[in-house]
């Protein structure tokens, strides 16, 4: 589960689901990565993949990534600034 402007995203939550959530011709790339990673690093290598799944949550990604590069960090809170 992830979120998305505010909304509850579910994703993938198995490796064989998201490999058949993946596109034909990135199945093979998973697969890879998948069967050569170190099995301490297969959580987050899946949750990247499941992400993967969903083009709309890259393009949010990308877009907050751009936005930063650009020096524009509106909408964003510095830790200095979070109550702890």
């Amino acid at each position: 589960m992830t979120y998305l402007d505010g909304e509850a995203v579910a994703l993938p939550r198995t490796i064989k689901d998201v490999r058949a959530a993946l596109p034909p011709e990135r199945r093979g790339e998973f697969d890879r990565a998948v069967s050569e990673a170190p099995a301490e690093e297969l959580f987050g290598l899946v949750g990247h993949w499941a992400i993967e799944t969903r083009p709309d949550l890259r393009a949010k990604d990308e877009s907050l990534f751009a936005q930063l590069e650009a020096g524009d960090f509106s909408g964003f809170t510095a830790e200095e600034d979070l109550d702890r």
